[in-house]
């Protein structure tokens, strides 16, 4: 069971009912999206590292973890760490780009699915009831990533144009939740959330080489620092 108080952070997470009293997972989600603002995305090497990674970011109170399908033993690594966190993190599948990686996904433990692209991951994930960030990057694939009934439409790779152009897209779709993610560190985490992003996904600036077997110490910093970012309403001054 991870503990989730630190000298800093007191994380919980929250759940969202409908008018029948069940749990609706999307919503959850994008609840979860708006209030926390950060999306940790752990991939690398070392199941092992990865797992000791995604624990050590939800103990510092990080409560939306990717776990990466692209990483070795990635499957292993969400069932261990939905487990083992006891509720302090919410943990996804990431790189999710195939039916069948959304049916492995979900039975390993996944409350959620994302997605570089548009297609069959995305479809089956939806039709097996998980919320997905969907992976867009034109105005079309964000208009299409809406319509087939994301919780989130994932910016990627937000490098490529960088923080004004969320503001360009935000102009025609004020009201979809953007996540930008690739090349995110902390100055641009502020920036893109000082823009209208509903949260960040950050890989590498926040996890280093921890996911590799290297210093959780820093890695704690690091989650800090970002915490940091995203717990202020329109970021660090």
């Amino acid at each position: 069971m991870v503990n989730t108080t630190n000298a800093t952070n007191t994380t919980s997470t929250t759940s969202t009912t409908d008018s029948a009293g069940t749990t609706d997972p999307a919503s959850t989600i994008a609840a979860e999206l708006e209030r926390r603002r950060l999306v940790a995305i752990v991939r690398g090497p070392d199941p092992a590292a990865a797992a000791r990674t995604a624990l050590t970011l939800a103990e510092e109170g990080v409560a939306l973890i990717e776990v990466s399908l692209s990483g070795a033993g990635a499957l292993g690594v969400i069932e261990e760490v939905a487990g083992k966190a006891g509720g302090a993190a919410r943990i996804g599948a990431g790189t999710v780009l195939t039916a069948d990686d959304a049916r492995r996904a979900r039975d390993a433990g996944a409350e959620y699915a994302v997605t570089p692209s548009l297609g069959a991951g995305v479809d089956e994930a939806l039709r097996l009831g998980l919320p997905v960030l969907a992976g867009a990057l034109t105005p079309t694939e964000a208009a299409a990533a809406v319509a087939a009934g994301a919780t989130a439409v994932k910016l990627f790779p937000a490098s490529a144009h960088g923080p004004g152009y969320l503001t360009a897209l935000r102009d025609p779709f004020p009201d979809v939740p953007f996540v930008p993610v690739g090349g995110v560190g902390e100055a641009e985490a502020a920036e893109y959330l000082r823009r209208g992003a509903v949260a960040v996904g950050v890989g590498s600036p926040l996890c280093g080489d921890a996911p590799r077997g290297g210093d959780l110490a820093e890695l704690r910093r690091r989650a800090r620092a970002f915490l940091a970012v995203t717990a202020a309403p329109d970021g660090p001054a």
